[in-house]
């Protein structure tokens, strides 16, 4: 499937100054920026029916033309797979994702992911790049993603990323107590090393993490963090960084360490928890449609539940 599109604007006076790509950018919001600069250098968008550069300065004035085939996006087989849906109108679809569901395809995973499970669940996101994965989750991390149903809605969702307006918490259980909250404030890249790893590093990129501690245990705390950046394993490897790894963690948590006399069922219970216990369980986000503000919560999974009972009991056990 493949949709021509032919679309035709003049450019204002105000917009004077800007650069072909962000004036193109800005009256062809449907379209991202980058997208859009790869049909100016394929000269699918014209100016005044001439090729140009996208750092072309423009006057006001001009006539853009973008005659262009929107093919779809992906290749991938749609897959019957079960989706937990939260929320879900004709702009965005959000849901609720389960441990062990990675979210793209790749060498590794080239199906059974989540991008196969949206392509069957609505057929018309072969149409969209990335079929309107905005953002991800790692695969055994569970909770909340938004998903863009249209060009337009994913070019907005991808600008409020970038601008740092969507209000992302997740719940995580550390290993270690942490006396207070805090925020943790330091650049994200790979590791020197390990290229399968992230690592704090000086030549990394911005990331911010917020957390706060909602309960103690004596070995333990549960604790919740917020986003202001979206790096790649960010919470996993910030709470490393400060000596607070995620339970269950292999890649950043480190040495088993259990609380002095713990009893054999914590015991168990921590040596075999099968995940990092992380979960995104609130996103809010402005609509792309109705511009309102829209929140939506999912219910800690019922393995952090468990995770959480038993250090509750040793707690109790031991007072």
């Amino acid at each position: 499937m493949s949709e021509t599109l032919h679309r035709d604007a003049r450019i204002p006076e105000t917009m004077a100054g800007l650069r072909l790509d962000q004036a193109a950018a800005e009256l062809l919001a449907d379209y991202s920026r980058e997208r859009l600069k790869t049909w100016i250098k394929d000269g699918a968008l014209t100016v005044d029916g001439a090729r140009a550069k996208p750092k072309d300065k423009v006057f006001g004035g001009e006539r853009l033309v973008l005659d262009a085939v929107l093919e779809d996006e992906v290749r991938w087989t749609p897959q019957a797979i079960e989706l937990d849906i939260v929320h879900e109108d004709d702009a965005v679809l959000v849901l609720d994702k389960p441990a062990g569901l990675v979210v793209h395809p790749a060498a590794g995973n080239p199906d059974g992911t989540l991008l196969n499970a949206l392509l069957h669940h609505c057929p018309g996101l072969a149409a969209i790049p990335r079929a309107g994965i905005v953002h991800r989750l790692d695969k055994d991390t569970t909770g909340l993603m938004v998903v863009a149903k249209t060009l337009a809605a994913q070019t907005a969702l991808v600008e409020q990323l970038q601008a740092r307006t969507v209000s992302r918490e997740y719940d995580a259980v550390v290993t270690g107590v942490p006396i207070a909250g805090g925020t943790v404030d330091e650049p994200i890249g790979r590791h020197p090393r390990d290229r399968k790893r992230q690592a704090v590093n000086a030549s990394g990129k911005p990331a911010v993490t917020h957390y706060r501690v909602v309960e103690r245990f004596r070995g333990h705390a549960h604790v919740r963090c917020r986003l202001e950046t979206g790096r790649t394993h960010q919470i996993r490897v910030h709470m490393a960084y400060r000596r607070y790894p995620l339970i269950g963690d292999a890649l950043y948590g480190g040495r088993l360490k259990l609380p002095a006399g713990a009893g054999d069922d914590l015991k168990d219970l921590l040596r075999h928890f099968p995940r990092q216990a992380l979960h995104a369980r609130k996103l809010a986000f402005v609509h792309p449609a109705s511009g309102e503000t829209l929140t939506l919560r999912a219910p800690l999974p019922d393995d952090m539940m468990v995770l959480l009972d038993g250090l509750r009991a040793d707690n109790e056990e031991r007072t």
